[in-house]
């Protein structure tokens, strides 16, 4: 839940690949095929690059080598016939075992409007001193925290803090229900979006947050933000 470094809606997924049937009494070598157009561990790294972040971050973040992460990239760029990063950043493709994947995107309405501002994010030097003095010092509820990110209450406003460098002005994250139809919504009024809509973190619960970054008239970034909780029986 980083912003992007410093400086479209969900298309039709990809069609499962065929799965020839296994002959018997003969076991099937290496991993089993998946049904998506990409595998989980190229999936994770395609939500990161989308989110901005470097292959060397990506690596550290994951507990992964950067080759690895390079292994993964050129991939991801080949099965989807993309030749650069910046084409992978803006690809609106969603993995199929998401919750987004299984919710039905609203239309597209000319008039829709971007609900109130849900989250601002800060950069800090080291995030356990700023754990320590946000909570303790200023008393504000703390949410969760994850790696180098840490999540506060501020009267319903989410304050994001993360370690590193980064701009140093805030980010604003505005509220939407529907990120896909936002997303097409502000993309046909002229809007530059930095990344499609992307998963940023799944909850234990298993709700998900997801994340698109903008730009305003001024080229300075901001994002929308949604919750997509888990399908109900």
């Amino acid at each position: 839940m980083t912003h992007p470094p410093r400086h479209g809606v969900r298309t039709d997924l990809f069609p499962a690949r065929a799965v020839p049937p296994r002959r018997r009494g003969r076991r099937e070598r290496g991993r089993p095929p998946h049904a998506d157009v990409l595998t989980p561990a190229e999936w994770r790294v395609v939500e990161a690059v989308r989110h901005g972040l470097t292959n060397p971050q990506i690596a550290r973040r994951q507990g992964v080598s950067i080759d690895a992460v390079k292994y993964h990239v050129a991939n991801v760029l080949q099965k989807l016939g993309f030749a650069s990063r910046a084409e992978l950043r803006r690809w609106q493709g969603v993995r199929r075992d998401s919750n987004l994947a299984r919710k039905e995107s609203s239309s597209v309405e000319p008039q829709a409007s971007l609900g109130p501002v849900g989250q601002i994010a800060r950069h800090v030097t080291d995030i356990a001193a700023a754990r320590r003095w946000y909570g303790e010092v200023l008393g504000l509820p703390h949410l969760y925290s994850f790696g180098g990110l840490a999540f506060f209450d501020c009267g319903g406003l989410r304050l994001f803090l993360s370690e590193g460098e980064g701009p140093a002005e805030s980010i604003l994250y505005f509220r939407v229900g529907d990120i896909q139809a936002m997303h097409a919504t502000l993309t046909a009024r002229g809007v530059e979006f930095i990344s499609a809509p992307h998963l940023i973190h799944r909850h234990g619960d298993g709700t998900e947050e997801w994340m698109a970054f903008f730009k305003d008239n001024e080229g300075r970034p901001l994002a929308l933000m949604t919750q997509v909780p888990p399908a109900t029986a």
